[in-house]
């Protein structure tokens, strides 16, 4: 907050963004709230009346939502806040704009970890106290779907609202009008750029909140499961690696800084620095902080935690090469924007399904070390501890990974700054380098959250399996195993529900891209002096659209999630749950990967002939090849931002829920 924030005239596009950004979580908000409400009446209901809930479960509910919703306001208030000041930074250079906007990021990742740690830490000794230990599963899970629900929300609001502005803005900005991105003259131009945080800042943190918390909690309760044998040590493990991680993660994000005129390889390398640094120094002190804490298999619970960390940075890597334009995947999808579109389109299709098999191989490598290194084989209870805590690890550098991803938008806010404040030409290449890398990251950070998304669902369907094993409901007069038939049924409803959720976005972003693009044609026809610069857009009413129609359509694929676990729990029973838990997580993990990476390539694509570097080879702005890689990039807006992601969310909230109602 130090750094200027510029002229008068970059003063005000953040403050109209700041204003945009506000408004729709304000309303957002409101339609969460009367959905906790219901919800929580449910959970009075259930605990108060028929005492079939621990009275303690609708507090944990209301608390997990309500911490979840407060990190992603505080988070997009930093990033709104940093945007000009990102902009006036690049004025100096290069290093000083990354500092800015990279550690403005950083306040959203060490807002999520504070939070999270704080929230659990502070509620769980005093259930230790008063509450029968097996219960504490379902008081930490009731939590965990708190956080879910509100992450759901904002993650399919936020990527509705983001996708419909950015779409609009560029079919008929970009592509029919044939001005530059970022144009004052494009009424939906602050309306894309509000939709950049509410998306990529507050749906993203509540969704990595959820993730976080999520992984601690299932594998502390898989620790109260062994209680009776081991003490509190299992269950305080995870936490205490949590904590660990905060620490090294402040340390990581100032090591991150570069040179002026770096490449886009240098000012990853530089983030990576971080990021990797973060992790050896996990490694290096959990080690010491597990034997203090005594368990007697320290080094295979040490291993796991090691496997997560590896994952998470394989992950990570592999995203950076199928999503960065300095590899040959994305480049060869601007190479096919030489035949148009529709061959744009088959390529960056190809390369999403092709960079699934890189993150599966590593979670299903993952999954086998953490289960099996504990003693997974001859004690199964020790196995699942291992695949949480696992999860921990990946997660535990969350307070640097995610300020790479919430960077993102933050320097794409900078980049419209400059554009529409007509700064210098070097002020806007500036910012378009942070841009580009921004773009990479967020989809780095994508990839990590999917692959911890899949760990953490892994952890939170084990939980509900001890639940069961520990008579919230006897499975003795039933055996999954050998009634395969409704877990058949489960595992087929739970892939086709991916599926259909993702419908559901997509054609909720068609819908409101549809009412934006009417929006700017109209105002185009109406006020033939915008394109002049005569005469300026009306920016509040394209807020307005994107605002009620994200309301309006998340409402659908959010309550899809809550209703049909426990319809099918109530129609199949468990055997049907743990199919459909089981079907929706492959599924769902697969989808969401080939969907974020493929928007991703698409996006990048389109920003390397921007940068007309290989004019020659591949085309330059405003080419017939650039127009192509721009329909590549608007059918990718929706994949990378909105089902993509949406899609971690489901595969954890349908175990959450699932878990939760198990005592009903």
């Amino acid at each position: 907050m130090k750094q200027d924030e510029g002229n008068e005239t970059m003063r005000e596009i953040a403050q109209s963004v700041r204003e945009g950004a506000m408004a729709y979580l304000r309303q957002q908000y409101k339609v969460v709230g009367i959905v906790f409400a219901v919800l929580c009446l449910i959970f009075i209901f259930m605990a108060f009346v028929l005492d079939a809930q621990n009275k303690v479960v609708p507090f944990a509910f209301l608390t997990g939502g309500f911490f979840s919703g407060l990190c992603g306001f505080l988070g997009m208030k930093t990033a709104t806040n940093a945007s000009a000041r990102t902009t006036s930074a690049a004025m100096q250079g290069l290093n000083a704009a990354l500092k800015v906007s990279f550690r403005a990021g950083a306040v959203m990742g060490l807002i999520v970890v504070g939070f999270a740690l704080l929230d659990i830490t502070g509620i769980l000794p005093g259930f230790l106290e008063v509450n029968p230990l097996p219960q504490i599963t379902v008081i930490m899970l009731s939590f965990g779907m708190g956080a879910s629900t509100q992450a759901l929300f904002a993650r399919v609001g936020g990527g509705i609202y983001t996708k419909a502005a950015d779409v609009g803005a560029d079919l008929v900005g970009k592509v029919e009008a044939g001005i530059p991105e970022d144009d004052p003259r494009n009424p939906a131009v602050i309306a894309d750029n509000v939709g950049d945080n509410v998306g990529d800042v507050a749906g993203m943190g509540a969704d990595l909140y959820e993730s976080y918390a999520g992984s601690i909690l299932a594998t502390a309760a898989l620790g109260v499961a062994a209680i009776a044998a081991r003490d509190l040590k299992y269950l305080s493990a995870p936490m205490i690696i949590a904590g660990i991680g905060v620490i090294l993660s402040i340390l990581g994000i100032y090591m991150v800084r570069t040179k002026e005129g770096a490449t886009m390889k240098q000012l990853m390398g530089s983030l990576n620095f971080g990021i990797n640094g973060s992790a050896v120094g996990i490694a290096v002190v959990s080690l010491p902080l597990l034997m203090y804490l005594g368990l007697p298999n320290v080094w295979q619970i040490w291993g796991a935690i090691i496997t997560g960390l590896v994952a998470g940075l394989i992950i990570g890597k592999s995203t950076e090469v199928f999503t960065s334009h300095d590899y040959s995947p994305t480049r060869a999808i601007a190479k096919q924007a030489q035949t148009g579109p529709a061959t744009v389109i088959i390529e960056g299709i190809a390369v999403g399904m092709e960079s699934t098999a890189i993150p599966v191989i590593t979670i299903a490598v993952a999954v086998a070390i953490s289960y099996y290194l504990p003693g997974g084989a001859s004690e199964p209870l020790m196995g699942l501890y291992g695949v949480g805590i696992a999860a921990v690890g990946m997660l535990a550098t969350l307070g640097i990974t995610l300020a790479t991803d919430a960077y993102g938008p933050i320097a794409d806010n900078a980049g419209g700054n400059a554009e529409m404040a007509k700064l210098d030409k070097s002020v806007r290449e500036r910012t378009d380098q942070l841009d580009a890398l921004g773009n990479t990251t967020a989809a780095t950070g994508k990839g990590f959250a999917i692959g911890s998304a899949a760990l953490t669902a892994l952890a939170l369907l084990a939980a509900y399996l001890e639940e069961i094993r520990y008579g919230l409901i006897h499975l003795a007069h039933k055996d999954t195993l050998i009634i395969p038939g409704e877990v058949l049924i489960g595992l087929f409803m739970g892939a086709a529900m991916a599926f259909y959720f993702c419908a559901l976005t997509m054609k909720a972003v068609g819908r409101s891209a549809g009412a934006m693009v009417e929006e700017v044609r109209r105002q185009f026809r109406e006020k033939p002096g915008i394109m002049r610069g005569e005469e300026k857009p009306d920016y509040a009413r394209c807020v307005e659209i994107s605002t009620v129609g994200a309301q309006r359509e998340m409402i659908l694929p959010s309550l899809i999630a809550l209703v049909v676990p426990v319809a099918v729990g109530l129609i199949f029973d468990v055997a049907g749950v743990l199919g459909l838990l089981a079907g929706g997580l492959t599924t769902g993990f697969v989808l969401a990967i080939m969907m974020a990476n493929a928007g991703g390539a698409w996006d990048n694509a389109k920003k390397f002939i921007e940068e007309g570097k290989h004019k020659d080879e591949y085309g330059e702005k405003g080419s017939e090849q650039h127009k192509a890689t721009i329909v590549g990039d608007t059918v990718g807006d929706p994949f990378k931002d909105t089902s993509g992601p949406s899609l971690n969310i489901l595969i954890k909230l349908m175990s959450m829920v699932s878990s939760c109602s198990l005592v009903s």
